[in-house]
């Protein structure tokens, strides 16, 4: 019955995409080239795939990537390349360009931080931290729920957030235990850890996919956002919103337990390799929040220095390269040729010129943006909902130029999408860390689902009020 009903949503997309292709644009007083139609095709199809996900997401990724290269590059079928009348279509995408979204500078800066990820876990750095910086919170139990957020949020500015919710948890599983059975603080002590977990990644450029995204789009654009920029406005938000959720948690779960110790990790390795990872670790991230101003190197640069250094001190081998995130560095690049596609054939520029922008108010587009967002990302994967999304709305706020200034410029607007995509938390399914504190049989879909909502139409409100205040001062 699983495959049928693969199978039946495969058709679904693929029935989708198939009438898309088969509307007469024309005859409704919209002239679009057979290769942007192509491309609108393909749009629905990599839509209705990560939706509906009859295959994994990833490889709708790939997907898209392959057609993109069959369907509409320089070297595409050849018949695919001409016209009715014979001449070879003009806005056809450099098939070289396509390829090299597989290696992108900004999978680089994700790749980067997998590296340190894996080595921060392979040499306990990760659980001693975790010690070391749970420790001021006491014992405490509304205190120690604060400091496992905190730590959780902090962990996943640079780990993948399922990782860091996958290693949260198990540290709380002996704790949970402690609770009486009628206890809600078990409950908050759950929901905290996806919640910090989602919340946390929107503090840096490599926290979470969207925010890569979103930053690939502005530096296309010429808009040059560093990692320390980022974290100059991504941690403040992340605090901001970490508070308002610990104090929401403890409304709705009330602690009954008195006292709460927690017992993580052991001592700090003293091996050559484990100075080694200590060391990179530290240098790569004060390079990166110190900005290319002070040494002159970008995020992306600065990232291939764990790669190459753990690389050759065998900190990290071929068998820990396979336990590594390709998948979501596949799931990117394929945001990123989609991206392409929709920028490179003229289709999106097409279409966002046709609708009159100049008449809408900005503050109603930053809003409007990010609540269809929210709700994609609430029933989607956070990096499909982005990979959709930022492409065309870039082009948006590029159309409308310097009436975004009010509302901080394109960059807010990406920056507001993409945090849209992290804060879409309200389901078991909205994302892993979620779906990971759901199996711990402690948490319901209702608690979930008021804590999600509240949260992130919280999270929403900062968002703007922040980017307001960032204009205000001319940050951004």
């Amino acid at each position: 019955m699983n495959s049928y009903g693969k199978i039946i949503k495969a058709l679904i997309g693929i029935i989708g995409a198939a009438a898309v292709f088969l509307i007469p644009f024309d005859s409704m007083g919209v002239i679009l080239s057979p290769v942007e139609v192509r491309v609108i095709a393909l749009f629905v199809l990599a839509a209705l795939f990560w939706i509906l996900e009859p295959v994994p997401i990833w490889t709708t990724s790939v997907l898209v990537i392959t057609l993109s290269l069959l369907l509409f590059s320089n070297q595409s079928l050849v018949f695919l390349r001409y016209g009715e009348d014979g001449q070879k279509f003009t806005n056809l995408v450099d098939q070289k360009a396509t390829m090299a979204t597989f290696a992108d500078p900004i999978i680089m800066l994700f790749l980067g931080g997998f590296f340190l990820a894996a080595a921060a876990t392979k040499y306990r750095l990760d659980m001693n931290l975790a010690k070391v910086l749970l420790k001021p919170f006491g014992t405490n139990p509304k205190f120690v729920l604060l400091g496992l957020m905190s730590v959780t949020a902090l962990f996943s500015m640079f780990m993948s957030n399922t990782a860091t919710a996958a290693m949260m948890l198990a540290i709380l599983a002996p704790v949970l235990s402690l609770f009486q059975q009628e206890d809600k603080g078990r409950i908050a002590f759950a929901l905290a850890i996806p919640i910090a977990s989602n919340i946390g990644g929107m503090g840096t450029p490599i926290g979470t996919p969207p925010n890569a995204i979103a930053l690939k789009a502005l530096q296309d654009m010429g808009l040059n956002v560093s990692f320390g920029k980022w974290m100059m406005f991504g941690v403040p938000f992340v605090f901001l919103l970490i508070i308002m959720a610990w104090l929401l948690l403890l409304k709705l779960f009330p602690i009954s337990q008195k006292s709460l110790e927690l017992k993580v990790g052991g001592s700090f390795l003293k091996s050559t390799k484990a100075i080694i990872v200590y060391i990179t670790f530290a240098v790569t991230v004060i390079l990166w929040v110190t900005g290319s101003g002070l040494h002159g190197m970008d995020s992306n640069t600065i990232a291939m220095i764990p790669i190459a250094v753990f690389a050759i001190t065998q900190v990290i081998t071929k068998e820990d390269l396979k336990q590594m995130g390709w998948d979501v560095l596949w799931l990117v690049a394929g945001g990123f040729a989609l991206g392409l596609a929709l920028q490179n054939t003229g289709l999106a520029e097409h279409l966002i010129g046709s609708i009159p922008f100049a008449s809408w108010s900005p503050f109603l587009l930053m809003i409007g943006t990010g609540v269809i967002c929210l709700f994609m990302a609430n029933f989607m994967s956070h990096t499909a909902t982005a990979s959709l999304l930022i492409p065309i709305i870039a082009v948006v706020g590029m159309n409308m130029g310097d009436r975004l200034d009010p509302v901080g410029g394109v960059t807010a607007l990406l920056v507001s999408v993409a945090f849209a995509s992290s804060l879409g938390m309200c389901l078991p399914i909205s994302t892993p860390p979620n779906a990971l504190a759901y199996a711990t049989g402690l948490v319901n879909s209702k608690g979930m689902a008021i804590t999600g909502v509240i949260l992130g139409i919280a999270g929403m409100v900062l968002t703007y009020t922040m980017m307001k205040i960032l204009s205000v001062l001319h940050f951004l």
